[in-house]
């Protein structure tokens, strides 16, 4: 529920704070004054594009800030969004302000910045705002079934996530159908060149991503076995043979270890150095071994060198040709041998239809106990609407909700329109294009009033939906309006004075010339004599008929 508003800087109005109560209330005043202000900023508090219009002549900032009550739909989001109610209520405020003839707009909820898309979500939760001729409304792709899916209540809202996600599931299988199919045709109109890829993989030999780096270590290693040969030989010759006659190193090495064990005879301390020298010993005979070893390798094999350089070669070539790595190569390999196998792709094919078969079968028994849902939905919406709309001047209307066949999507695969006919001998013709202004007033309102039990925590505001009716019709939608406020706060800005004397809070808006600034006031009419004059100006002007005529209808309403 709506508890209070507050306007600074707004279209005529400078400063405005309301507080408002549950039940019917109405906003009257003379043409101009400013009535459909208050709902052109409920509007625009949330998210509505009226700033630059409503933003008051002269002033650099604007403020719209409105407190609602916590209802549970409400209190769910915020625990979505991680934020906090304050006793019980929120405020939301959206603020204007223009530097350098740049206007900028913020909004907060209590206090916390919130972007456009929160208050997208908010809205819904909040206002349900009607305006005459909503035609353009009424013709938004998908309205007329959001409006039908609301009026079935939670049974078909419980559809919903299940056809959602059977849609989203068989989507998914689909593409990857579809994109299996391309590359299947591509692979048959491709497939010489691919079979001889193939072949050609398979004949290079692939099975190590690193064999080039170790070969071209080896090409390393062949290209300089003479240089590499003679160190071997030079320090085989300095450890083993000696040079120049000279002892070798372990020949000094050996001298060192025997008089190491003539020292330990005569002093036990130099056991541990004689213990050292003969591990020293030990491991140059292990290294000058292992240089033996390594210098037989290194022995010249040109046919080596050139059978190693010239698969270096050979893979350097396929990786330019191709501009893939080994390992990238192959994987390509692989993959190719498993669309190339016998029956290998057509299985994968095979198997992805047998998915997308089962995701549609399935997509379609969701659609179809939706579609279900909904037809009996739309039965009974039409046998209510019907009754709301003969009272209003309407006998001889006809209306149908029609259901047809649509593209799947993730709300259902139905197409709903609705079928209006206001005069006998008019055939059903969708609503939009065939229904008045008057008529299309009556329309919303009678359906919002079906909608009524499934949105029982929105506040409704109407804006001037009964202009051009007659008494009674006027008289049966203020009975509409009541009825509807008995379920939910109701706001109605109108020029009737019956619905004005139905409502349970009456607001009178008026406009002041002051110092040649025009200034809209808005004040609340709480005794009968304020009320009374005001329906009197309502009916025609203030005049002893027309005070006793406002009269009867405040005793009738009360």
């Amino acid at each position: 529920m709506l508890t209070g508003l507050r306007l600074q800087n707004i279209a005529l109005i400078e400063h405005l704070q309301l507080d408002f109560s549950g039940g019917f209330t109405v906003l009257t005043g003379e043409t101009g004054a400013g009535k459909s202000i208050l709902l052109d900023a409920l509007d625009a508090l949330l998210g509505g594009s009226g700033g630059p219009r409503l933003l008051r002549q002269g002033s650099e900032r604007g403020v719209i800030e409105a407190s609602f009550s916590l209802t549970p739909p409400l209190q769910r989001w915020l625990e979505q969004q991680e934020l906090d109610a304050e006793d019980g209520e929120i405020l939301l405020t959206r603020e204007w302000r223009l530097s350098d003839e740049r206007l900028s707009s913020r909004h907060r909820l209590n206090g916390v910045a919130v972007n456009r898309a929160q208050i997208q979500e908010l809205r819904p939760l909040l206002l349900d705002l009607t305006v005459q001729g909503q035609t353009q409304h009424l013709a938004r792709p998908g309205q007329q079934r959001r409006w039908l899916d609301r009026f079935a209540g939670d049974l078909l809202q419980g559809l919903l996530a299940p056809v959602a996600e059977a849609y989203r599931a068989w989507r998914a299988a689909a593409q990857k159908l579809e994109q299996a199919r391309s590359n299947w045709e591509q692979l048959q109109q491709e497939r010489e060149r691919q079979e001889q890829l193939l072949t050609d993989l398979e004949a290079a030999q692939l099975d190590d991503p690193t064999e080039r780096e170790r070969l071209q270590a080896e090409e390393n290693r062949l290209a300089h076995g003479v240089r590499l040969q003679e160190g071997v030989m030079t320090l085989l010759g300095r450890l083993v043979d000696g040079a120049e006659e000279a002892p070798s190193v372990l020949d000094h090495l050996a001298a060192c270890e025997g008089e190491l064990a003539a020292m330990q005879q005569l002093d036990p301390e130099a056991a541990a150095l004689a213990s050292r020298c003969s591990e020293g010993l030990a491991q140059l005979q292990d290294l000058a071994r292992d240089l033996d070893r390594y210098g037989a390798l290194l022995e010249s094999d040109p046919e080596s060198l050139g059978q190693l350089q010239e698969r270096i070669a050979q893979l350097k070539a396929l990786e330019r040709r191709h501009g893939k790595s080994l390992e990238e190569l192959m994987a390509w390999r692989d993959q190719l041998r498993e669309q190339l196998a016998p029956g290998g792709a057509e299985a994968s094919l095979e198997a992805l239809e047998a998915a997308e078969s089962a995701a549609r079968q399935q997509r379609d028994r969701c659609n179809a106990s939706l579609s279900a849902a909904r037809r009996a939905a739309a039965a009974e919406l039409e046998n209510q609407l019907m009754q709301a709309l003969r009272p209003m001047g309407l006998a001889n209307v006809r209306f149908s909700v029609a259901m047809e066949a649509a593209a799947p999507g993730d709300e259902g695969a139905d197409a709903v329109q609705f079928l209006f006919s206001a005069n006998p001998g008019q055939p059903l013709a969708p609503l939009a294009e065939v229904a008045s202004g008057g008529e299309m007033s009556r329309f919303l309102l009678a359906l919002k009033t079906c909608l009524a039990a499934a949105d029982q925590h929105v506040t409704l505001l109407f804006d001037e939906i009964d202009t051009g009716v007659s008494g009674r019709v006027s008289g049966a939608m203020a009975e509409l309006l009541q009825r509807l406020a008995q379920q939910r706060q109701v706001f109605c800005v109108t020029h009737q004075p019956l619905v004005a004397a139905a409502a349970d809070h009456h607001f009178r808006v008026s406009k002041q010339v002051r110092d040649g600034v025009t200034h809209t006031q808005v004040s609340q009419l709480r005794d009968t004599q304020a009320r009374q004059a005001e329906l009197a100006e309502l009916a025609g002007g203030d005049s002893g008929e027309t005070r006793s005529y406002a009269a009867s209808l405040l005793k009738r309403a009360g």
